[in-house]
């Protein structure tokens, strides 16, 4: 299993990144977070995403070409 933390502003963007790695075979794991970032004035999103993959695990593999 290979994990992402996807992660932005609260806009649409955040949602269509998370869309866009649920449409690529990702599946959510656990509920997403939001923190006030104070220091850019702005709300931000993390979740974290999980794909099953058969291959060995290396450092070098690009997660989101996944």
């Amino acid at each position: 299993m290979i994990y992402r933390l996807l992660t932005a502003d609260d806009t649409s963007a955040f949602c269509h990144k998370v869309s866009e790695a649920l449409a690529k075979g990702w599946e959510l794991y656990g509920s997403p977070s939001y923190a006030y970032d104070s220091q850019n004035n702005v709300m931000r999103c993390a979740q974290a995403v999980v794909k099953h993959e058969h291959a060995p695990y290396s450092p070098d593999l690009k997660l989101g070409q996944q």
